[in-house]
This record gives C-alpha cells, sequence and structure tokens, in this order.
C-alpha cells in the first residue's frame, strides 16, 4: 500500500513537472549556460502562438521549437534582449508579448472588464428605478370619506 502511494505521489509530481521541460531536443539548447538561461528567460516572455497561454519555453508545439530556435541564434549572434523582443514583435505583432504593453489600442481591452462593470451596475440601477417609480404610481388612491361610506353600505347588504 504505501509503495502504491509513493508511485502515485511520484507520478502526480512527475506530471506537474514535465511542462517546465519543454525543450525536448536537447541539441536545441545551446552550450554556454548563461547564454542558455538568457535564451530561456527572453522565451518565458514570448506568448506561444499555438496555444496562446504558454509562453514558448512551455509549449511542446513546433511553432514555439521554431521561435525557441530563432531566440537562440539571436542571442548567439549578440543581439541584446530589447532588440530581441523587437524583432518577435515585429515579426508576429504585439500579441506574441505574454504581457502586452499598455497603449491607446489595447485600452479598450485592459478597460473591457471595468466598462462591462460600470455598465451592468448602470443598467440595474435605473431598472430598479424605473422599477420603484411605477410601483409607486399603480399604487391604489385612497378612498374618500363618501366612498368609503358607499362601500361599507354595500358590504353590509
Amino acid at each position: 500500500m504505501r509503495r502504491l502511494c509513493f508511485a502515485a505521489g511520484l507520478a502526480i509530481l512527475l506530471l506537474q513537472v514535465a511542462p517546465a521541460f519543454a525543450v525536448s531536443d536537447p541539441s536545441e539548447l545551446l552550450a554556454n549556460p548563461a547564454l542558455e538561461a538568457r535564451a530561456e528567460a527572453i522565451g518565458s516572455h514570448l506568448r506561444c502562438l499555438v496555444c496562446q497561454n504558454e509562453s514558448i519555453e512551455a509549449s511542446d508545439a513546433g511553432l514555439a521549437k521554431d521561435i525557441r530556435a530563432i531566440i537562440r541564434q539571436q542571442v548567439v549572434a549578440g543581439r541584446s534582449d530589447k532588440q530581441i523582443t523587437a524583432y518577435m514583435v515585429q515579426r508576429y505583432g504585439t500579441f506574441i508579448l505574454l504581457r502586452p504593453p499598455f497603449e491607446p489600442l489595447t485600452v479598450l481591452l485592459w478597460g473591457s472588464p471595468v466598462i462591462a462593470l460600470l455598465l451592468g451596475a448602470a443598467i440595474a440601477f435605473f431598472a430598479f428605478r424605473r422599477q420603484r417609480r411605477e410601483a409607486a404610481a399603480s399604487a391604489p388612491i385612497p378612498l374618500s370619506p363618501d366612498e368609503q361610506a358607499k362601500l361599507e353600505a354595500l358590504l353590509r347588504s
């Protein structure tokens, strides 16, 4: 029983750690550990265009592998991190950035949750106000003393 629990725990641990090692081909890695670490850092900020919510370093997609190779070629060529990132943005657009910059074009994207919340609150407020007004308008008008007397006379007979 203990061995089974240990094996299950080990399997779960390996399943959680496995995506972190997406660079599956050892020939893809750079020989210099400092350059490899730099290439991985750059790749961790770029979105996989196939997976869309993973960095290219965490993705096993073929396109991610190609982009990793381009990054490593540019790192070896001596380009700076900013130059490599700018090249990727020029080639694939700002969508490749996992954290797109705050620009006039992205204001709607960044602000849409707040806009939707404010719009929903305004609609609820005006609907509630309208409902209260309609309820107040449809309230019965009290009977005059003469009408009240006639009603009592009808109820007694």
